[in-house]
């Protein structure tokens, strides 16, 4: 396997799932959906084929990260909203690190929401796992910038009465180049999406639809579960039509500058007329509809729905660095000692 990307260092032996397993007790209470995650991170970093010591995993505060203790890679506790500050500093100062983010909805959309929306605006090169449980669960139910309005949870007692964040619309609204979605109890898409994140140039974002069995449970039912999967989800496939349903007779057409869902043969409805994804396209106004949309009118879309080709930051600071070596007049630091204002004292 070649390297995805050139400037980071391949392994030269085959690593496998057991190679980045921590040994450490894995504290998450049983049935948390960060489990699955966990094992999808496991699964996809051998095949991404980079050495293990070019894995960087950063965190914040939560649940979500404690990620760094359980996967055999090097990692950055950080504190509550800073992990997207963090790994900005870490990829900067060494572009050849593959840079994860585990952070949750409170962490990174709440207290480090400001981090959030700038680390996607200048789009550095990493990948953030966005944990969306709509609830805080590390310290123990409030409700969070995703909670559904009028949700009751121990810090809206009578329902909260905010907006929530669609996740989606937020990262594009930040100029995202990278958004994906997936369920927690889907191990195999969770897997291919974050081979798909670690491809990207730029920064990639997957929303994790992950259940808080303790403060949340079942928040996201009515799309995951058994029974409401195949009306509720519409995995994308770039390339191919937004078919979806148990009996894979539903699409999502483009009528006018709306979506709408359709069954095809009906109406005169046949395949020639649902929408085919198209995940790289620079254009971000059908991957902004993709991303909002919901029951009880439309299905989630999940897997990659946007994967758009822009410079990155940590490039661009490469550029002017190399840039700067050739061109200043300053080669030492007695040279920057002695260069602009300077007055001798005698």
């Amino acid at each position: 396997m070649s390297p995805i990307i050139n400037s980071i260092e391949r392994s030269n032996v085959e690593l496998t799932k057991e190679d980045f397993v921590s040994g450490l007790p894995v504290k998450w209470c049983p049935g948390c959906g960060a489990h699955a995650i966990l094992t999808a991170v496991e699964n996809v970093f051998p095949k991404i084929g980079y050495k293990k010591e070019n894995f960087v995993i950063v965190s914040g505060i939560g649940c979500s990260s404690r990620f760094p203790y359980y996967v055999n890679t090097y990692g950055f506790h950080g504190i509550h909203g800073r992990a997207n500050a963090i790994a900005t500093g870490v990829k900067v100062a060494n572009p050849k690190l593959s840079v994860w983010i585990a952070t949750g909805d409170g962490d990174s959309m709440a207290i480090g929401g400001n981090h959030f929306i700038h680390i996607i605006r200048r789009n550095v090169d990493v990948n953030i796992l966005l944990f969306n449980n709509m609830i805080y669960g590390l310290t123990k139910g409030q409700y969070s910038p995703t909670t559904p309005m009028g949700a009751i949870t121990k810090t809206s007692p009578y329902g909260t009465i905010e907006h929530p964040f669609n996740t989606g619309e937020l990262v594009l609204g930040a100029q995202g180049t990278f958004f994906a979605r997936v369920p927690d109890n889907n191990v195999k898409l969770m897997t291919e999406v974050m081979f798909e994140a670690a491809k990207h140039d730029g920064t990639s974002v997957i929303e994790i639809l992950q259940n808080c069995i303790i403060f949340n449970d079942k928040v996201h039912a009515h799309v995951t579960s058994k029974e409401a999967k195949d009306e509720n989800q519409l995995i994308l496939k770039n390339g191919e039509p937004m078919i979806f349903g148990a009996k894979k007779n539903k699409g999502i057409r483009l009528k006018g500058t709306r979506l709408e869902v359709v069954t095809i043969g009906e109406n005169g409805i046949t395949e020639d007329d649902i929408l085919v994804h198209d995940q790289y396209q620079q254009d971000p106004g059908i991957h902004l509809m993709l991303a909002k949309m919901a029951p009880p009118h439309f299905p989630v879309a999940m897997g990659v729905i946007r994967s758009a080709m822009y410079p990155t930051y940590d490039d661009l600071v490469e550029m002017q660095i190399e840039q700067a070596k050739k061109t200043s007049k300053i080669r030492t630091v007695n040279d920057l000692l002695n260069s602009g204002e300077v007055f001798e004292v005698k």
